[in-house]
């Protein structure tokens, strides 16, 4: 049976803070096609054991495990293993694609090392994920379902149904690949803009998480900078070094824009916020404030 949706009403409609709220397992990727049914957990659901095998292979070297599944379709899939793998944490992210006769011959030492397996031929075109896992929670099925036939119909061979990507009080939840992106409280409109937005290499910064792979704080921090310098490219962002002091995280915060490089001192804290729809959702949602945001002078040498 699923589980119910007792989520603050805000969180699904974009109205809470959703910010700095990916998951931080997402460095590398391993996605199975599988149409199901998904169990609650993936090592719950009905899998050959060669397939399980693998997944426990993937969960040993920290790469993160998905089933996935095209928008609608729940027939069995036939014939060699189809995956998909990505690396989310290089300096040049990248999608590939396998069919795995033997799922026990998958290099994914191979991938954690930021190489291709070579069962697998790079993808050039985008991937987003939609969560639908409603074995998981209902609510990724009830927001997750429509948003993801909505996203095939208008980009076709690009969308996928998924398991538990992370964050089901932000449904319905889209996941950019190769980066990473995380959107959540997604609607139709702000799917499909995202979606534009990353094929040229951009993100919106409404109901962006952040970038799956990289501690919450640090997501804050390139957050702030971006909504701070209006700075949008998909790399163009990016936390140089960081530490932690008491409850506050200092980061520098590389920006890199057409008019040249920026760096700057970032300092954020965590809060909770009271979601904005009455008592009945007096439950607190963890958040970030920005404490300090402050340009670097260069450094002339």
């Amino acid at each position: 049976m699923a589980n119910g949706c007792e989520h603050p009403a805000a969180c699904h409609t974009g109205e809470a803070p959703i910010l700095a709220s990916a998951t931080k397992k997402g460095r590398f990727w391993l996605l199975i096609e599988h149409a199901g049914p998904w169990a609650a957990e993936l090592e719950e659901s009905r899998l050959p054991d060669a397939i399980h095998r693998l997944i426990s292979r993937a969960r040993a070297l920290d790469i993160r495990p998905q089933l996935i599944r095209r928008p609608g379709r729940r027939e069995a899939v036939t014939g060699p293993l189809h995956v998909y793998v990505a690396a989310s944490a290089v300096d040049h992210p990248w999608l590939a694609e396998g069919f795995v006769e033997r799922p026990d011959d998958l290099d994914l030492g191979a991938l954690v090392h930021g190489v291709v397996p070579e069962s697998c031929i790079l993808v050039n075109e985008p991937m987003y994920l939609v969560c639908t896992h409603g074995r998981h929670n209902a609510c990724c099925a009830r927001l997750g379902l429509p948003l993801a036939r909505f996203l095939d119909e208008n980009l076709p061979g690009e969308v996928w149904e998924t398991t538990h990507v992370g964050g089901d009080r932000y449904a319905a939840n889209l996941v950019c690949l190769p980066h990473g992106l995380y959107y959540g409280s997604m609607s139709q409109a702000a799917a499909i803009a995202a979606a534009n937005a990353y094929r040229h290499g951009e993100v919106v910064l409404d109901r962006f998480r952040g970038r799956a792979g990289i501690p919450e704080p640090l997501q804050a921090a390139e957050h702030f900078v971006r909504t701070h310098t209006g700075e949008i490219s998909v790399g163009g962002v990016a936390v140089e070094s960081s530490r932690s002091v008491d409850d506050s995280t200092i980061c520098v915060v590389r920006c890199t824009t057409r008019r040249g490089t920026s760096r700057f001192r970032v300092v954020v804290e965590p809060t909770v916020c009271t979601a904005p729809c009455g008592s009945i959702c007096a439950d607190g949602i963890p958040t970030y404030r920005l404490a300090e945001l402050s340009e670097l002078t260069p450094v002339l040498t």
